[in-house]
This record gives C-alpha cells, sequence and structure tokens, in this order.
C-alpha cells in the first residue's frame, strides 16, 4: 500500500516507486484524500485508490483547527479498514495528507511500516512516521541524520523514461543553433516566474534569445501568452507536458522552482539549471533542496525576492554564449543522480534487500 498525495511531488516519485512493483505483478493499492490531485490522477493509472476524508490545516480558521482531530480520527479508521480489508505486505508513506492517518492506522495494525522523503528538510508527516518506521529512506543525504531508526539514502524516484535518457555528452555535444530554454512553472504554476521570464528574454540582444518552451500550469497560460506576444519573444507556451524526458532530452537549460522531484530530475536527466526556491515553502526547504545542485556549480540560485526581470537577464547573459559552460554544469548535475531509485525503494518495501542497501 502506498500513501501519497498533496503535490506532484510526492505523487510522481509514488507512481515511479507503483510502475516498479506493478512490473512485477505485484498488487498496488494507494491511500490518498478525497477530492485531490492524486485522486484525479491515480484511478487514470490503473491503480486502486482509497481516498480518506482528510485536508491540510495549514492557513485555515479556528473552526477547522477544533474539528481537526474528530477528522483525523476518523481518518484513521477509514485507513484502518482499507488495511483490513485488502492486508498489505507493506505500508510506504511518501508524504501527503493522507500519510498521516494511514501511517498511524498501519502501526495501530503492526503492518511493516517503510517512509521515503523526497525533501532535504523532512516534512511533518514523515518525520511523525519516521519513528515507527523499519527503513527510512531519504532522497537527500543528510535529512534523517538525527533519526534513531536506521536510515537509507536512496535518491528520489524519477520515471524509467528520465532515467533512460543518454548523458549530456552525448545529446548536446553535437548541437547548434539557439540555446534551447525550458521554463517549467510546475504542476500548479509559479505565477512569478511566468511573469517574469518573458521581461527578462525580451531584455536580451536577439542574436543571443533562446528557443524557448515554457510550462505555466492551466492558471497562467492565458497571460503568459499575452505576455510573451507584447514583448515579441517566440515562445511554445504549454499548461502542461506529459513527456517530461521528450522536453529533458530536447533542452540545454532549465529555470524552475526548487521541489525535491525537479532536482532528482534535473539530476538524472543532466541539465545546467537556474532556480528560484518557491519563498512559502515549508521550513523553506526549497532553498536547501536547490543548494545540492548549486554547491557543485550545477545550478544558479535566484532568491525569490531577488527575481527580478534585470537579475535573470544578467544570469542568462552568462549562460548563453556559448554551450560548453551548460555542458559543464549539465555534467555537474548528472554526477549527482541516483539512478535505480524507484527499484531500491520497492526491493526496502518488500524485504529484498535491509535498510543498509545489502541483500536481505
Amino acid at each position: 500500500m502506498i500513501m501519497a498525495g498533496g503535490t506532484g511531488g510526492h505523487i510522481f516519485p509514488a507512481l515511479a516507486v507503483a510502475d516498479v512493483l506493478r512490473d512485477r505483478n505485484i498488487p498496488v493499492v494507494w491511500l490518498g484524500s478525497n477530492d485531490s490531485m492524486e485522486e484525479r490522477l491515480i484511478p487514470s493509472s490503473g491503480i486502486e485508490f482509497v481516498g480518506l476524508s482528510v485536508k491540510g490545516l495549514r492557513g485555515k480558521g479556528l473552526p477547522a483547527l477544533l474539528v481537526a482531530p474528530f477528522k483525523l480520527v476518523w481518518a484513521v479508521i477509514q485507513a484502518a479498514v482499507a488495511i483490513i480489508k485488502r492486508r498489505p505486505r507493506a505500508v510506504l508513506g511518501l508524504g501527503g495528507f493522507a500519510s498521516g492517518p494511514g501511517g498511524l492506522a498501519a502501526v495501530l495494525l503492526r503492518k511493516p511500516l517503510y517512509v521515503q522523503e523526497q525533501n532535504a528538510i523532512p516534512g511533518l508527516t514523515n518525520r511523525m512516521l519516521a519513528r515507527y518506521s523499519r527503513c527510512v529512506m531519504e532522497g537527500f543525504p543528510g535529512s534523517f541524520k538525527h533519526s534513531r531508526k536506521p536510515v537509507l539514502h536512496t535518491g528520489n524516484p524519477v520515471r524509467e523514461t528520465i532515467e533512460n535518457l543518454p548523458p549530456p555528452l552525448v545529446r548536446m555535444v553535437d548541437r547548434t543553433g539557439p540555446i534551447r530554454l525550458f521554463v517549467m512553472g510546475g504542476s500548479l504554476g509559479a505565477k512569478r516566474l511566468n511573469e517574469v521570464v518573458p521581461e527578462a528574454l525580451a531584455m536580451l540582444d536577439e542574436v543571443f534569445r533562446p528557443e524557448v518552451r515554457h510550462q505555466t500550469g492551466e492558471l497562467h497560460i492565458q497571460a503568459t501568452q499575452d505576455d510573451y506576444r507584447k514583448v515579441n519573444v517566440k515562445a511554445d507556451v504549454v499548461a502542461f507536458i506529459d513527456d517530461m524526458a521528450d522536453v529533458y532530452g530536447w533542452a540545454d537549460l532549465v529555470i524552475a522552482r526548487a521541489g525535491a522531484l525537479t532536482i532528482a530530475e534535473l539530476a538524472q536527466a543532466g541539465l545546467a539549471s537556474i532556480l528560484a526556491p518557491y519563498p512559502h515553502a515549508v521550513d523553506d526547504h526549497q532553498t536547501v533542496n536547490a543548494r545540492v545542485l548549486v554547491e557543485r556549480d550545477a545550478a544558479i540560485l535566484i532568491p525569490d525576492n531577488e527575481l527580478t526581470a534585470t537579475r535573470l537577464k544578467a544570469e542568462l547573459v552568462k549562460l548563453l554564449v556559448g554551450r560548453k559552460h551548460l555542458l559543464d554544469m549539465a555534467e555537474a548535475a548528472r554526477s549527482l543522480a541516483r539512478p535505480k531509485a524507484a527499484e531500491q525503494v520497492a526491493r526496502v518495501c518488500l524485504g529484498e534487500i535491509n535498510c543498509s542497501g545489502a541483500a536481505a
């Protein structure tokens, strides 16, 4: 049983693990929240979905806080019923609202519990569940350095199509023409990025302007298309991209936020990047995520309060003069990749390897 949801950063790594299990004909049940992204995505992937009546509390008013304990108890009961009916071999939590009650139900029913944390700073739910987990798996080394439970650095699971991309040198060595820029607004869109990038590109001399593909999220596509049109910059603007491996294989440079999944995919694909961490992420974990690439000279970090068209243009000028520096950054990113992370997470949950990574 997999517990994950809330954002793509939890859902897509969990899907990568689910794919490994299903390729081995192991049934997967997904525990998530009702009226959520996972409820929309998971059934269409052919995975049985069980929804819990649980929501996030951050930013909610006093009435919501007062009824929260009762809703939590009800969600734990729902999760316990799902576990009793389906009798999973193991329960894996990757974060999200449903992981808390689902993990608690697993502990109460004495089911083997495992945790995989994507971010450099663990989320509250995974910090809580880690105390009861047989193995804590971390996407970034040192996330659980104070844990009393066994910890294994697996890296973050990414889609197999991204893992199968050729290395940067093979993809990029013979490229000519304009630099290829991919702007990733994220699955829910990053409004500030969507607004600043067209303005920054318009400030560049036309001879240095890159070829642009820009993913905006559904909410911002019309406004972003209008922004590019107003400044007379050509760009292929889309709401969503289904085949991320294709666009990563095409790109020379990526501008993005710094969610854990983005960092893992940039490393696995081997791509230079300009990262602007989301400033309201819990514990500012996106800045900590980004530093993993920045400290290896694989990325440039622009704090959100410095994310202006002028600053972005200045960073782009340094990178768009030629491909050699971009290739060096791409290879530095690739050196941080943790291939087969999804397979390793799955094998730990199946008891095939232990929390030191050795055969069980």
